[in-house]
């Protein structure tokens, strides 16, 4: 299909959760449901919980494709003294013990058809069979399209249009800051950063019809590979296992570069000046390389002092063909800054020269 048939805008996975924080927070829209739409691996699951914990309230995470019918809609007694027939809720739905919360409906668009009108009944009613869903509860329900390469059925008019919709698409700068957020592995990282086209190529993949594709979830999986103890011909099966082997292919091209270009080790004992100049990159990948290694490498004070030294030295690189030194600067001034302060190490990024030298010859060209 050459036209996305999404006709809304394209959102980051951190606009999303923005966005979901924000109805949540309004007692109003809360009570209006919202889908989240988007590839396979792209973080709809984990946003939904990071609201959750954001506001210290119960998720309820229902994967619609792991359950049946009666789940949700509970199990029929005959009650005597009533004389008649009644249903028993199941105990995962909120009782008013929990009066706020989020209901999340994962996996919705792949679900049996004879579930999803369970599930559809807590979106328009915010009910099934006896069972209310308490005021203070927001629902939240996701799922791919067909035009996806998912398994999904169609969902009709009437019930899109009583929910907000989301088009949740990758985007490489969300994904590499939870990867540093998460320690992933940096090769991973300095691979994305050139080449971040491969960060999610499902078009691609549905187009050859290729049952294997790279996708952000699956280079977090790459990243427990690499640090995993492995032979390297175990290690490529994994790689291309998980991500193709052409993804793979482009990969290990890269990691042997990667790994060959900067010794971090090296560049952190080395001293500053011509033997720390000596010791830089030549290569755009290298640099990279070189980036997100040093930055996983600063664990104390000491090592966050000398990596600042070693980043003041980035204009001295002398490539095979121009390297973007100061935006490397401002790229690794950022992340060391954020992994300083993720390990209270603040004072020693504010009372570094190096910093401030920085800071000052930033703010005289207008940066």
């Amino acid at each position: 299909m050459a036209a996305d048939p999404m006709n809304i805008p394209a959102v980051s996975v951190a606009a999303a959760k923005q966005a979901l924080i924000e109805q949540y927070a309004d007692p109003v829209l809360r009570r209006r449901a919202t889908m989240l739409w988007g590839t396979r691996g792209v973080g709809k699951s984990s946003v939904v919980a990071q609201v959750a914990a954001h506001f210290g309230v119960p998720l309820v995470d229902l994967r619609l494709t792991t359950i049946e019918p009666v789940d949700i809609r509970g199990a029929i007694y005959a009650d005597e003294q009533q004389q008649r027939t009644v249903w028993f809720p199941p105990e995962f739905l909120p009782g008013a013990d929990r009066p706020e919360g989020i209901l999340f409906l994962d996996e919705l668009t792949a679900a049996d058809q004879r579930l999803q009108i369970s599930a559809y009944s807590l979106i328009l009613d915010r009910k099934v069979g006896q069972y209310h869903l308490p005021d203070g509860w927001q629902v939240v329900a996701a799922g791919n399209a067909r035009f996806q390469g998912a398994v999904s059925h169609d969902m009709g008019t009437a019930l899109a249009d009583r929910m907000f919709h989301f088009n949740v698409q990758t985007a490489l700068e969300a994904f590499l800051s939870y990867a540093a957020e998460r320690e992933l592995a940096p090769e991973v990282m300095a691979f994305l950063r050139v080449r971040a086209d491969r960060l999610d190529d499902t078009a691609t993949q549905l187009a050859n019809d290729h049952l294997v594709g790279a996708s952000p979830r699956g280079w977090e999986d790459v990243s427990a590979v690499l640090r995993a103890d492995l032979g390297d011909a175990a290690r490529r099966l994994f790689v291309q296992g998980r991500i193709g082997a052409a993804n793979a292919a482009e990969f290990f091209g890269v990691l042997d570069e990667l790994q060959a270009a900067t010794d971090v080790t090296r560049l952190l004992a080395a001293r500053p000046g011509p033997e720390t100049a000596a010791l830089l990159p030549e290569s755009l990948d290298g640099l990279y390389g070189m980036i997100y290694g040093l930055v996983a490498a600063v664990d104390d004070a000491a090592t966050l002092t000398r990596a600042l030294e070693i980043v003041e030295q980035f204009p001295e690189m002398r490539g095979r063909t121009p390297l973007p030194a100061r935006e490397a600067q401002t790229l690794t001034m950022e992340l060391l800054f954020q992994r300083g302060l993720a390990r209270g190490l603040e004072s020693a990024i504010l009372g570094s020269p190096v910093y401030q030298r920085y800071l000052a010859e930033r703010a005289g060209d207008g940066d």
